[in-house]
């Protein structure tokens, strides 16, 4: 199975492309979109959406993982993310494939084995698990 992992974001999009068979992991690709906030909106959506679409066009993935929507402190960044994630979802939507939501936490607590562990406990980890330098 490929999964495209997804952790939206206008300014920052970031993503990770596995690829699981017989129970091992390994790595296809990351990276991450970046868009200005000089630019328009839709312009900053656009990069993502065709990030997306050419990602799966190249990799064909089974199935698209992308961070919950998280509501802080701030509703002027929750509403970028939650648009960012509108267009990575409509990119997998309009090549068919199914998406799935993660929490945080969630992904934390797989990953680590803790909820609440800091990025660079799951940077380590997802290093690790992938065998990456």
């Amino acid at each position: 199975m490929k999964v495209l992992g997804i952790d939206p974001g206008t300014a920052a999009c970031g993503y990770g492309i596995v690829h699981e068979s017989d129970g091992r992991i390994r790595a296809l690709g990351s990276g991450c979109w970046r868009t200005s906030p000089r630019q328009r909106p839709e312009a900053r959506l656009r990069t993502i959406f065709d990030g997306v679409t050419g990602l799966i066009r190249e990799h064909a993935p089974d199935a698209v993982a992308l961070e919950e929507s998280f509501v802080g402190a701030d509703a002027r960044i929750a509403l970028s993310v939650g648009q960012a994630r509108g267009a990575a979802l409509v990119a997998a939507a309009s090549a068919g494939i199914d998406c799935a939501e993660y929490a945080p936490a969630r992904v934390k607590q797989a990953v680590c084995g803790y909820g609440r562990a800091e990025k660079g406990q799951v940077q380590r980890m997802v290093r690790t698990i992938l065998s990456l330098e």
